[in-house]
């Protein structure tokens, strides 16, 4: 198993508060992408809270006899964990007022991945000659919107609140993620990313890019997609291949 991951500033922003993170368990690989929002620099605050709060959670939780189960229920104990950290930290510093953070993780076995997402950075599946299928659903105000059927799916892509959270991780006293569990043989490839990518690049796009690439350039790839785009928020990525 493999994995490779890049974050960019972009073209239009002060300050990169995206953050990346993937290690190996064992054979396994958990990655993690948020994607922060706040004030000054709030926003990378809470994006390098929940990564650091993740990460010591999982590894505190995981052994390599967990079940399925377990594995997705660690996962959520994991993005609770990183909220209550910033929401405390919020709540102590006025500075911090309205900080949170997109979080979307996976954790992928010789078997199955798992997946857990808050807010609008995505999990993409990758199928060599079937194309590109996202698994998480954007918890942002068009995406509600169209599941309410207000508005088309063509109109979600392009509604001016797109980008306007109704879920993130640190801002309420709790969160609950949304998780998926995909079993797979042979081989997986997965896509983790901040909406700097998917929010400006079409589906068909990123496919594309990643198809197009060697494994050694592929983070750079489409974060130059996105740079092409306009650049226009800051861009990160994470590929898992098996």
């Amino acid at each position: 198993m493999r994995f490779k991951s890049g974050s960019d500033i972009g073209l239009k922003r002060d300050e990169n508060q995206d953050a990346v993170r993937c290690e190996y368990f064992g054979d396994n690989v958990l990655a993690v992408v948020c994607d922060g929002m706040g004030g000054e620099n709030s926003g990378k605050e809470a994006s390098t809270i929940a990564i650091e709060e993740f990460f010591l959670r999982f590894s505190k939780g995981y052994n390599e006899s967990l079940s399925d189960e377990e594995i997705r229920k660690l996962l959520i104990a994991s993005v609770s964990a990183a909220n209550s950290v910033i929401y405390t930290s919020a709540k102590l510093n006025y500075k911090n007022f309205g900080m949170g953070t997109t979080c979307v993780a996976s954790f992928v076995t010789d078997k199955s991945a798992f997946i857990a997402n808050v807010g609008d950075s995505r999990a993409y599946l990758i199928v060599e000659n079937e194309g590109i299928f996202r698994i998480t659903t954007d918890h942002n105000v068009a995406s509600l919107l169209y599941e309410q059927g207000r508005i088309t799916k063509e109109e979600a892509e392009t509604h001016p609140q797109k980008h306007m959270l109704v879920k993130a991780v640190g801002v309420e006293q709790t969160v609950q993620a949304d998780t998926f569990i995909l079993d797979y043989e042979n081989s997986i490839r997965l896509l983790l990313c901040s909406d700097g990518l998917s929010g400006y690049c079409t589906d068909e796009e990123i496919y594309d890019v990643i198809m197009s690439s060697d494994y050694d350039n592929v983070t750079e790839n489409l974060i130059a997609l996105a740079l092409e785009k306009g650049g226009r928020d800051n861009v990160t990525v994470a590929v898992i291949y098996e």
